[in-house]
This record gives C-alpha cells, sequence and structure tokens, in this order.
C-alpha cells in the first residue's frame, strides 16, 4: 500500500515559513504585495483568485485584485501591467489565465516585469529555468519538487518520467528533475510504447489532463507517483490523470486528487512573491 503524500501538509509547512520569514520583514518595515488580475468571470478562475487571496492572507502578504470586465482591451490590460510594472508596493503580478479569447496571453505575459513574474511564464524566466540560473521557478513544477522532497527520495541517479510537454508544466517539470540529476525522459501523445517507458520510472510525473490514463500497468513497483491532473470522472467527480485506486497498491508514494499537487502550487506562488519582495528590498 503506497504512502500518500498530503500535500495541504506539505503546503502548510512552506506558508509556515514564508509567514515567518513575512513577520521578520515588516519588523524592519518591509511590505510585500501581490497583485492579482482576472478578467472576465471565468467560475475556476474565481475560485483560484480567491484561493490566492486567502493564501496572502495567511503568510501577511498585502494582496491587490484587479477584476476587470469580459470586454476589456488590450490596451487598457496592457495599461494596467505597466502601471502595476512601476508600483513599489507591488512586488510580484499575476494575470489569471485563461484570458478571453480576444486577448493575447503571450502579449501580456511579455510585457510583465520579469522581476515581478511570479508565475515565472516571462521568456527571460523560462530562459533562465533552462541554463539553472533563476529567481523564480513555475509554481506547479515547483511543488512537485517539494511533494518528491518531502517523501525523502533522492532524485539524483533516478528514473524519472514526465507524462505531457505544455510551457506551463511538462517541460519545466523535466528541467527542475534535470538540475536535480535525474535522468528524464520526457513523454507524450507521440510516444511509442508509452506504458512501458513509464514503468520504468522510479519517479513519475503525470500531468496530461486526462482522467484515469496511467493504470497500475504504468507504474514500476514502489516508484513515487505525482499526479498534476485536474479533471472530471465520468460521476462528475475530481481526479487526476493517475487512477488512484488502481495505483495506490503498487506505487510507494502516491499524491491524490484532490489535495496532491493543487495546494503546493499556491503556497510556491507564495514563495515566489517572497523572493521578489526579497529582490526589490535587498
Amino acid at each position: 500500500m503506497a504512502n500518500i503524500i498530503d500535500g495541504k501538509a506539505v503546503s502548510a509547512q512552506v506558508k509556515e515559513g514564508i509567514r515567518q520569514e513575512v513577520e521578520k520583514l515588516k519588523a524592519k518595515g518591509i511590505e510585500i504585495g501581490l497583485a492579482v488580475v482576472i478578467v472576465g468571470d471565468d467560475p475556476a478562475s474565481q475560485v483560484y483568485v480567491r484561493n490566492k487571496e486567502k493564501a496572502c492572507e495567511a503568510v501577511g502578504f498585502n494582496s491587490y485584485k484587479y477584476a476587470l470586465p469580459a470586454e476589456t482591451t488590450e490596451e487598457e490590460l496592457l495599461a494596467l501591467v505597466d502601471k502595476l510594472n512601476n508600483d513599489d508596493k507591488v512586488d510580484g503580478i499575476l494575470v489569471q489565465l485563461p484570458l478571453p479569447k480576444h486577448l493575447d496571453d503571450k502579449m501580456i505575459i511579455n510585457n510583465i516585469r520579469p522581476d515581478k513574474d511570479v508565475d515565472a511564464f516571462h521568456p527571460v524566466n523560462v530562459g533562465k529555468i533552462m541554463i539553472g540560473d533563476y529567481s523564480f521557478l513555475p509554481c506547479t513544477p515547483a511543488g512537485v519538487m517539494e511533494l518528491i522532497k518531502s517523501t525523502g527520495t533522492e532524485v539524483a541517479g533516478k528514473e524519472c518520467v514526465v507524462i505531457g510537454r505544455s510551457n506551463i508544466v511538462g517541460k519545466p517539470q523535466a528541467m527542475l528533475l534535470l538540475h536535480e540529476n535525474g535522468t528524464v525522459t520526457i513523454t507524450h501523445s507521440k510516444t511509442k510504447d508509452l506504458k512501458e517507458v513509464c514503468s520504468r520510472a522510479d519517479i513519475l510525473v503525470a500531468a496530461v489532463g486526462r482522467a484515469k490514463m496511467v493504470t497500475a500497468d504504468y507504474i514500476k513497483e514502489g516508484a513515487v507517483v505525482i499526479d498534476v491532473g485536474m479533471n472530471r470522472d465520468e460521476e462528475g467527480k475530481l481526479c487526476g490523470d493517475v487512477d488512484f485506486e488502481d495505483c495506490k497498491e503498487k506505487a510507494g508514494y502516491i499524491t491524490p486528487v484532490p489535495g496532491g499537487v493543487g495546494p503546493m502550487t499556491i503556497a510556491m506562488l507564495m514563495k515566489n512573491t517572497l523572493t521578489a519582495g526579497l529582490i526589490h528590498n535587498s
């Protein structure tokens, strides 16, 4: 029976460390601020933004929310980003994705100042991650690394397989495992013998967006299995990319959905915002 990796507990530890750091900064008169911009009324985005506000409150950051109507123009959004870039009270800027269809995600992200890009999506930050000289890490892959660390598993020398090649999770995840000296394979829809490749992994990260795709025959006995997926099953219940019930007997460690990677993403956003604040006040 696998050990369940409790993302809520690990994220609470990370946030507590940040809260203590923020108290020390406040004693020196330094305040940290995160600006979150949401355009339109996508229900999932609204939930994420609320959770980010709660997390800011928990660690002691100032939180600035900008809720814009769905018909906001690119010029208006860029003007707001420019204003936040030049606002010394704001250490981190997060524009909640996806944006309405008429807005260009890439253009907006490219206009956020790299030292305030706490999502680590700006090409400058992506490039820094590639060469291993970074200030910020993308929140979900960084959260995955914390969860792996919490199991006591050494990444160095391990066979690591990432299912999925998105710019937000798959590619940066592979880089972070590589920086820790893992031997990394990125798999995707065109991979031959996917099951066979995955079953060699000591550490398997599933980030493909297909409900319960990964079954026990994808998994090596005793592997660390991290499920980044957030899907709905046929009954409408939240589930991951990994068939948890099928895999929990075979894995050594496994994350549940919900309660695994999700809480870590927001904890790492808080960590990036603290890093930004320290850079701006150094």
